[in-house]
């Protein structure tokens, strides 16, 4: 007898795990690894979806459900994918159908609907109101049921269920169709088609039918011009048959494939691309860092990379930090490989991520592109992965499965012996320190490519900006630069990683702050649409210039933000064009393209921005760069913080200067003695790396160790605080008992630097420790054991970005 293992959707994390069901008979070759299943799940035998993982024979079934049917008709998910689903499930303390979901869109993914039909036995009571219903509605749903009788409720119709009355069945509903189109072909042979019963429309029409073969109706009708009463009389008639075909909903970037180019490589840049190419051909797998200075060339050596991997029939995937990188990306790589490219990121449609899961699937592409979510897409016989700014934050995931995808990466390169290349101009000090010792191989590209230089980098000290009169968000260094690079019919790009118009909002009077009445935050004044807004939950409430509190006049709007930032650039530079490009002004899909494509055209002067503008961007037009409030970033208290804002500063100022003109970068700052910014200007990268991998190991952060951060959440506080305080209990009693032998350091419990989110109290302790095997089953035991108050959550990040 066959028995898969299968893993059940909605499962808690402490009962979460592969449960045995019988494979019926009429099932044997249907159900798959990989595929979806439909299963009854625990007393009251609920209909919930699973993941068959493994199929083995048995000849022990006893106690065993059956598996109800198959969703899938051929495996969602590959050998690859599932290993790599229970790797998340043991590494980063999620459930399995949480790691499953992850790995598909959401377009592919099922809900299950629960359906009743009448069962053999008779109804006792209100009998001849249920027979008269059922004798009109064969199956019907649990609210359909509900709102037609009065007296039922959820535990009658469980007992009419258990006593067979009610036949309770599970229907998969997928939560996006496939997008098909009518077609037409041929159902005879042309030396049998009767021309004489035809009217002349019908017989140019089936003319034209037989010479294409199969084409869409749509187009049938667009060359012939006949209606479709034309084409259904031929279908009549049994000249045609219709047909329906699924069609792929691809992202617009069909104008990418036209122009095709030659990647010409410096000798510095062929070095590299030599030495990686080695690795690529080795057949075992490798992880190479790529550490090269702003404007150096390293997506020329990406794209010859992914050539020599397509050439080879092999796939790739390539991935960006940001959205706003996605057309560029695209751009260059749709000019060389065309339709074998496929892109994930968010901004796309949830029909667009289907259908390009499929393409990749289907090996109709060979190339994913796209932001993190690439990291899942099925590419067969992956030979490389290339994370390009591979220190940025928004690699990891902040919701469960909580996963960096530099860690998914390294399972895959290792699951297929392939290459991944980590690269950036600003590497991770965790991935730098691994280079440096010699876990990864480095490659440096040390010059700017071409004849571009550096930009000459100034530091403006803001304060002194005030005491000559000017109280401006621009310093005039900064309005002169800008000014220069118009009338030389240049372009600039100004960089404020705030959005909005003001940050902070009071009352001098009362001591009133406007902050969220959901998050422990201030709220944003946006002019945009004169509100204030939580940028965490999204709570809104229309702005007013009296203070709620105490009714005076005097309510202060404080901080800048980038509106703020881009109401004084029209009044310094009234007859430039000028783009916001923030959260706020790029909500609408596929803006971000539109806006830069617009911005490399020339049809705007400045580019004011958030940290989208900051990274891995080109535009060889750009001769100006300007930081606004470059030291904010560094008043945090995470440890990262340093990290973060040496990065940032690094990576815009090296979008001037990247054409033929040497360009210049003014930062704004009121700390212009501080060694980060000098570290920044310098673009001396090793410099900072000493400096802060010295720190590291003083107070032993990472690389130096791990980090846990174990939180609790409620919408009472006491609930939170007893959970955290229990996990704390649960923690030290397995330490100083049969796990004696893990060191660690705890720091807290202690409420979160954000007490609240989204209407939750939070409560966290922070390990220190070495993130292994044996660390791993004492927190999944010091998990499993609580018991958990009511409307009380609780997670675990590894190595989290940010700790708040």
């Amino acid at each position: 007898m066959l028995v898969a293992k299968v893993v059940i959707e909605q499962t808690a994390y402490s009962f979460d795990k592969p449960y045995g069901y019988i494979v019926p008979s009429n099932l044997i070759g249907q159900a798959q690894c990989g595929c979806r299943v439909l299963v009854p799940f625990g007393k009251g035998n609920q209909y919930r979806q699973g993941m068959i993982l493994t199929i083995e024979e048995t000849n022990d079934a006893s106690n065993l459900k059956l598996i109800y049917s198959i969703i899938d008709s051929v495996p969602i998910l590959n050998e690859e994918l599932l290993l790599m689903c229970e790797w998340m499930h043991n590494n980063l303390f999620c459930t399995y159908f949480d790691a499953i979901k992850s790995c598909l869109p959401v377009g592919i993914t099922f809900k299950v609907d629960e359906l009743y039909s009448k069962g053999k036995i008779p109804f006792e009571t209100n009998s001849c109101e249920l027979n008269d219903f059922f004798s009109n509605n064969n199956v019907v749903s649990l609210d359909k049921l509900l709102d037609a009788f009065d007296f039922l409720n959820d535990k009658k119709i469980s007992q009419m269920v258990s006593k067979g009355s009610l036949i309770k069945i599970g229907c998969p509903v997928r939560k996006n169709n496939d997008a098909t189109l009518k077609f037409v072909r041929p159902k005879i042979d042309r030396n049998e088609l009767n021309e004489t019963t035809l009217s002349d429309k019908q017989r140019n029409v089936a003319e034209f039918i037989f010479d294409i073969g199969c084409i869409c109706i749509k187009e049938v009708i667009y060359y012939t011009g006949v209606t479709v009463s034309v084409i259904n009389t031929l279908e009549k008639k049994g000249i045609i048959e219709i047909f329906q075909k699924q069609v792929y909903r691809t992202p617009n970037y069909d104008a990418y494939y036209s122009e095709n180019c030659e990647i010409i490589l410096t000798d510095e840049q062929n070095n590299v691309f030599e030495q990686l190419s080695q690795l690529h051909s080795s057949n075992t797998s490798n992880v190479s860092l790529l550490y090269g200075i702003t404007g150096s060339g390293k997506t020329s050596v990406f794209l010859k990379l992914v050539e020599k991997s397509v050439n080879e029939g092999k796939g790739a995937i390539v991935m960006v930090p940001e959205i706003s990188l996605t057309p560029q990306t695209i751009a260059r790589f749709g000019r060389l490989f065309g339709n074998k490219i496929a892109v994930f990121h968010s901004a796309m449609s949830i029909g667009q991520r289907m259908d390009e899961f499929k393409r990749v699937k289907n090996g109709e592409a060979l190339v994913a592109i796209g932001t993190r979510s690439a990291i899942f897409a099925p590419v067969k016989n992956l030979s490389l992965i290339i994370i390009d700014e591979e220190q940025e934050h928004t690699y990891k995931s902040e919701k469960s499965p909580r996963f960096h995808a530099r860690d998914l990466a390294k399972f895959r390169v290792s699951y297929n012996k392939a290459l991944l290349v980590l690269a950036s101009a600003t590497p991770s000090i965790e991935t730098y320190s691994l280079a440096m010792s010699g876990k990864y191989s480095m490659h440096k590209l040390s010059h700017r490519y071409g004849d571009a230089v550096l930009p000459d980098v100034k530091t403006v000290d803001m304060r002194k900006e005030l005491t000559t009169g000017n109280s401006s968000v621009l310093s005039n260094d900064l309005k002169y630069a800008i000014n220069d690079a118009l009338i030389a019919k240049k372009q600039a790009i100004i960089l404020l990683n705030r959005r909005g118009h003001n940050t902070y909002i009071s009352c001098p009077t009362c001591g009133y702050v406007a902050t969220c009445p959901n998050c422990s935050v201030s709220l944003t004044y946006h002019s945009a649409n004169g509100r204030i807004l939580c940028h965490y939950c999204g709570y809104s409430e229309s702005s007013s210039v009296n203070c709620p509190s105490c009714s005076d006049s005097k309510l202060r709007f404080m901080g800048i933000g980038t509106q703020r930032v881009e109401e004084e650039l029209k009044v310094a530079f009234p007859d430039a064009k000028i783009l916001r490009l923030d959260a706020d002004s790029t909500s609408a899909r596929d803006s971000f393209s539109e806006y830069l494509d617009l911005f490399s055209k020339g049809d705007y002067d400045i580019m004011l921005g958030t940290q989208m503008v900051a990274k891995g961007l080109d535009f060889p037009n750009v001769t100006v760069v300007g930081v606004l409030g470059a030291d904010s970033a560094t008043n945090s208290n995470d440890y990262r913080s340093f990290e973060r804002s040496f990065s940032l500063l690094t990576q815009v100022l090296g979008r001037a200067g990247r054409g033929n003109e040497k360009g210049i970068a003014i930062i704004q700052t009121v700390e212009p003695d501080s060694n980060l910014i000098k570290l920044a200007a310098a673009q001396d990268y090793d410099s900072f790396y000493n400096e802060e991998i010295r720190t590291r190991k003083m107070m032993i952060y990472p690389p130096y160790c791990d980090i846990a951060v174990i939180a609790t959440s409620s919408s009472y506080r006491e609930y939170a605080e007893k959970c955290i305080n229990k996990l704390f209990d649960n923690i030290k009693n397995l330490v100083s008992s049969e796990y004696s032998d893990i060191k660690l350091i705890i720091l807290g419990p202690s409420v979160a630097i954000m007490p609240k989110l989204n209407s939750k109290y939070r409560y966290r302790m922070i390990i220190k420790t070495k993130n292994n095997k044996r660390f791993r089953e004492m927190l999944q035991l010091a998990l499993t054991n609580i018991k958990k108050e009511r409307d009380t959550s609780v997670y675990v990040d590894i190595n989290p970005e940010t700790i708040i």
